[in-house]
């Protein structure tokens, strides 16, 4: 006979989702057992913010997620918030700072976070098992049984907390979404978000030409638009504003950039013409835009004389490309680069109040796995907390 090891809940996944949850579920008695396939936990955590975990977002609200059914993620945000997660944070002394916009970051490091999760796991009796591959669940009579890489498990509960497939190279799989199909609960389909946008030929020539340039800009798609930092890439844009927008944009449709935000570029040129009508128009931009930006600007419109000499048509147009440059990305970085997936288990399926499947109370899904996908900001680290510290009160 094959020796069982039998828990009341079995969470798969030890991220920030499925670790919030083993923590609120062994504070109420239950045995836990955490199943990771990976060698180092929490990775997502510890490479995230520059290595210092952009832990929440003090300004998080409903619309800052994307989802086929945007009301699902109001009631986890309800049940556990920004400042709940904050008070745990500061129970266990962890020094943060807002870098702004409202998005938090540990003082020293992301490990603190890690660390922080596994103390509080330890203190609710939470059994964690890495390296460890789960072959097959079957439902049986009363719950669950799992065939690992090291052993038979039972439990009553099962949570799907195993992210989504952004960021391969640390382990990330479509575990969930099949978990899911198995247990009959569709999967909105999938694609790559908070990502860089890649180009072709002569667009691309011009952003490698500018890798390295950054610039404050209004990126807009459609009627959703982000002001943030923006970045000229060897590949083509990244930065703040255009990892925002990607979550919004389909492929084969244009994006607007405004490079000057809060600059009437013609205004600006009009008024240069007239104070300094001897200096060229690389000259005159290079006041508003990186010198080497303003040139390929210049060059790309054959616009290289003094401004006494250019007409105020050319300068709109210049003032039109700055202003307003509608560009068409080619696609994007992939599931290589992307902070979150976008997509995932249909909410229509799954409880809002317990993140439980509507017709089989016992299976949880829960993170990044679910069709719940925040902000660039601290509001997918949010989500995680909340909809783990949800589930967590139900299995």
């Amino acid at each position: 006979m094959t020796m069982m090891k039998n828990y009341d809940v079995i969470i798969i996944g030890a991220g920030a989702a499925g670790l919030m949850c083993a923590i609120e579920a062994g504070k109420r008695g239950r045995s836990v057992l955490v199943i990771d396939h990976a060698k180092k936990l929490a990775e997502k955590i510890r490479i995230s913010g520059g290595g210092r975990c952009n832990f929440t977002n003090i300004h998080t609200h409903p619309n800052c997620f994307l989802s086929q059914n945007p009301h699902f993620c109001k009631s986890a945000l309800k049940q556990y918030t920004a400042h709940d997660f904050i008070a745990l944070i500061e129970k266990h002394d962890i020094a943060y700072h807002e870098k702004k916009l409202g998005q938090l970051f540990c003082d020293q490091s992301a490990q603190q976070i890690i660390d922080m999760l596994f103390d509080e796991c330890k203190a609710a009796n939470v059994t964690i098992q890495q390296e460890t591959s789960v072959q097959s669940v079957t439902e049986t009579d009363d719950g669950f049984q799992f065939e690992t890489s090291k052993g038979y498990y039972t439990s009553q509960s099962l949570v799907i907390a195993t992210g989504g497939l952004s960021i391969p190279k640390i382990g990330a799989s479509g575990f969930g979404y099949d978990i899911a199909r198995q247990f009959n609960i569709p999967v909105i389909e999938t694609r790559a978000g908070l990502v860089p946008l890649t180009f072709t030929d002569d667009i691309l020539l011009r952003c490698k030409t500018l890798s390295g340039v950054s610039i404050d800009a209004d990126i807009t798609y459609q009627k959703t638009s982000f002001a943030e930092g923006f970045l000229f890439t060897h590949r083509g844009l990244s930065g703040p504003s255009i990892l925002q927008i990607s979550s919004y944009w389909n492929a084969g449709d244009a994006i607007t950039v405004n490079m000057a935000p809060g600059v009437d570029v013609f205004s600006h040129l009009k008024d240069e013409k007239e104070n300094a009508p001897k200096q060229d128009m690389t000259t005159a931009l290079s006041k508003i835009l990186p010198k080497r930006l303003a040139q390929i600007i210049c060059d790309d419109m054959s616009c290289t004389q003094v401004l006494a000499e250019t007409s105020n048509k050319t300068l709109q147009a210049i003032a039109d490309h700055v202003n307003h440059w509608s560009v068409k990305p080619a696609g994007t970085e992939g599931y290589r680069t992307a902070e979150v997936t976008l997509g995932g288990v249909d909410t229509d399926y799954l409880s809002s109040k317990t993140m439980a499947a509507k017709d089989k109370s016992n299976l949880f899904f829960i993170g990044e796995v679910v069709d719940v996908t925040g902000h660039l900001g601290g509001f997918n680290f949010q989500w995680a907390w909340s909809s783990g510290y949800v589930a967590g009160q139900y299995v």
